[in-house]
Order: structure tokens, then sequence, then C-alpha cells
């Protein structure tokens, strides 16, 4: 059962594979894949070469020009957890209360097919056929559980304008764990799944959003409004006719490549989950808004840090049995802030392992069983999030209260576990430490602060 989908048998898992294009037969024989952007067609580069060109560890099954559909290809963990109509929430995180639809012990590693929302939104058609077709990408690079959850979700009632944007795949279940343990999620792979990715830009979101009257939001004019002003469509309600902007991104060399008339701006790829998280809001509701997608909490989530790629260690407070993991908003590129709204968004594949930590065991910061914590090999990540309760505490948006909360966690972390006097420890961090932007659009926002292990070695 370790490489199956867990809780399904195997005629089931045949089952949900087949589709109209018939259990994903044309990826296993695909070569190298043309994709089209602009006036121009290249052959894609493999995954593995991407992922090791964005700092990964590359995945040894993965070939040139393979698309990772689902139950293709390298598939590493001990475990495994596609994302299907069935399982996933679109929008949405699970609670406390949900039902895990996996199961795995601690220390264990489980290999997740994550799946991007760009290209099969309300806005863009929800047809990711017609919408990456139109963009030259053939229908056999098309990733299967899009089509699916975007012709065949119905777990709950769709509402563009309300509902988050994500496709968030689990919860699982990681036994032992108990409310006040953390959750060490180690990412140990995370490679891309298709050889292309979107960045959207949305009317009223993001950091140069339209606001309310509508009118700019401080500090810049109407004029400098993006998307521009002038284009908002949203009164509408047709979300295919708000006049949202969404980039069409493909990978070439290892690459991102946009293309702006003649020009061609190419970008290193750092592939990472923007979502990671355990159950936190308490609400019984799978659409309540303590549970909508976007806004990160101290469960984690939307925490968008994009550190946190293969070889990071991400520490996560439990609240609930089993703590209740749960992985979104899959990200091939993005820099600090996020700015137009989104990341470079495209599907991955992720593998992680999940281990308990018990309070006094030393096996996670102190800070970690109260606050999101990070770490890489070369640095600790403090964290602060503008409102850390969500939705339930209110909507807070200054990045003064996120800045101030990741100086404030910085400085517990390094008197707690490296023994430094505060005031010296402030005044280390003051002089070495960097501080930055994790991102403005999210409703709660973030900055994360990034310490230097080897100043202590």
């Amino acid at each position: 059962m370790n490489k199956m989908m867990m809780g399904r048998d195997a005629a089931e898992v045949l089952t949900k594979g087949l589709g109209r294009r018939g259990f994903l037969g044309a990826a296993a024989g695909i070569g190298a894949l043309a994709v089209t952007t602009g006036c121009t067609t290249k052959p894609v580069q493999a995954s593995s070469a991407t992922s090791a060109a964005a700092g990964g560890t590359g995945s040894a099954g993965t070939h040139q020009g393979e698309i990772l559909q689902p139950h293709s290809g390298n598939i590493s963990g001990d475990h495994y957890l596609v994302s299907t109509p069935e399982d996933v929430l679109w929008g949405y995180v699970p609670t406390v209360h949900a039902t895990p639809v996996a199961r795995m012990k601690s220390g264990q590693t489980i290999t997740i097919d994550a799946l991007s929302h760009e290209g099969i939104m309300e806005d863009q058609g929800r047809d990711p056929l017609s919408f990456f077709g139109g963009h030259g990408v053939e229908e056999n690079a098309v990733l299967q559980d899009a089509v699916d959850i975007a012709a065949g979700y119905n777990r709950t009632a769709r509402n563009f304008d309300t509902d988050g944007p994500h496709v968030v795949t689990g919860p699982v279940m990681v036994e032992g764990a108990e409310p006040g343990d953390v959750l060490k999620i180690e990412t140990l792979d995370a490679v891309p799944r298709v050889p292309y990715g979107v960045v959207s830009s949305r009317h009223g979101k993001g950091a140069l959003a339209l606001q309310q009257g509508p009118a700019a939001p401080e500090g810049i004019t109407l004029e400098e409004v993006m998307p521009p002003a002038g284009t908002d469509n949203r009164a509408s309600g047709i979300p295919t006719d708000y006049h949202n902007v969404s980039v069409f991104t493909a990978v070439e060399d290892g690459k991102g490549v946009m293309t702006s008339g003649d020009m061609k701006v190419r970008f290193p790829l750092r592939p990472f989950m923007g979502m990671m998280g355990v159950a936190f809001a308490e609400t019984s509701g799978l659409t309540d808004p303590e549970a909508n997608s976007v806004p990160p909490t101290l469960g984690g989530g939307n925490i968008d840090i994009r550190h946190l790629g293969p070889g990071s260690t991400f520490y996560l407070p439990v609240k609930a049995d089993g703590a209740l993991f749960y992985v979104g908003d899959p990200h091939m590129g993005m820099g600090d802030g996020e700015v137009a709204l989104t990341a470079m968004e495209g599907s991955l594949r992720g593998t992680f392992r999940l281990t308990v930590c018990k309070p006094g065991s030393g096996d996670a910061p102190a800070l970690a069983h109260r606050y999101p914590f990070g770490e890489t090999a070369d640095a600790w990540i403090p964290i602060g999030l503008s409102d850390p309760d969500g939705l339930g505490g209110g909507v807070n948006s200054d990045l003064n209260i996120a800045m101030r909360r990741a100086v404030v966690n910085a400085l517990d972390f390094l008197e707690q576990e490296k023994g430094m006097d505060r005031a010296v420890a402030y005044a280390y961090l003051s002089a070495a430490a960097d501080f930055a932007l994790s991102q403005v659009v999210d409703r709660t926002v973030g900055v994360h602060g990034l310490i230097r292990k080897a100043d202590f070695s």
C-alpha cells in the first residue's frame, strides 16, 4: 500500500486514474514536449534538471520531458497521495474536525501530487485543456487531476469572489501527534510535474490593489493601480469577464521564461510548497471563513516563504489529534513579497518526512510549540504574522505587526536555544540578520528573518 493512495483499494485507484484520456496512458510515452509561448517553440527541460537547477534534490525516476501524471514517474515516499475531486478541498483548509484521507507513522515519508489552482480557476474558464491549449500546451501535457478537479469538484459550492483559490490536498494523520506537540516537516523533494506555470494578478488583490471607492491604496495614485483600475469589470458577476491577468510562463533550460513583445526574461526556478499546514481552525463547517485557504495562521497554511523548499524543515504547533497535515499552492518560483498576488504557480510532486516532536524532547525549538518556525541548512527562520489567529481574530494586514512579531520570535529563539543575552541578541539581529517580506497578498501578511547558522559555529 505504500506506493498507492492510502484508504483506496487497487480497483478504486485504477478507476479514479481513468479519465477521458484513458489511465494516463499517453504520459508513459511522452518524450520531449514542445510548449509554445508567443512565437517560439522549444523543448522543455527535464523535471529532475529543473529541480536541481532550483536547488532541489532532483528525482531519479524523472526523465527529460516527462509529465508527472498521477501514479506515473518516480514516487519515493513510503506513502503516496494524489489529488482527487472527492478528497481535496478547493479554497478551504482542513479543520481540527476533518476526516483524514491518509495515515502514516511518525518519521515516515509521503509523496504528494499537489495541484496548482492556476489554469483551472473560474476567471480562466475552469477548463485547463482549453486554457493551457491556448498557450500551445498539448492535451497529453495537461495534468489529469487538473481536468478531473476542474470538471468534477463538488464537495463545496464554489464562489470565486469569496473562496480561496487553492486546491488543498490532505489531511494526513500522523500517528501519535497530540495537541501541544510539534509536527516537524522536512521537505525532501519538490519536483515540477509540468514544464510551465502561471502568474496571475487579479483586481482588488495584490500589492497595488484597487480599493473600494474605487480608490488607490495609500501611497500610490489611481493610475498606478494594478491591474489598471479602468479594466476592472467585476461588476459583471461573470469571472471570465473580470479582465484579470494571467501570464503563462514556460520552463526552458531549468528557468522560467516570460515574454514581453520581442523580449524574453529568464529567472531561476525555486520550487516549494506555498502552503504546508496542520489543522488549526475549530469550526465544523467546510466553508466557514475561519477555514478559508488564503490567510496563514499559527497552523501554517498559506505561509508563502520561498526558503521552505527541498532541504528545509518547517515546524508547526499541533492543535488536533494526528496533526492533520495538508499541502497546496505549489510554487515553481517566487520573489519575497509575492507582490502581484501569485507566485509562478505550477503543480509539484513533493516528498516530505513528517515527525512528531513531544514537549521537552528537544526535537524542536521551544518556540515551535506556539508559533511556526523554519530552518534550512544555512539559516534559522523566525516568522511573524500580522494576524496569527486567522479570520477568527479579524483581518490585519499591518506589516509593522508582522515585523515586530518576527523580531520577538527571533529573540526568543536566540535566548532559549542559543543562550544569548536578550539585549546582545537584539543588537546581533540589527547587525547581522536579514528580515524580509514573506508575502503582502494573503490578507494576513508575513515577515521572516534569516539568522545565519555559520555565525554560531
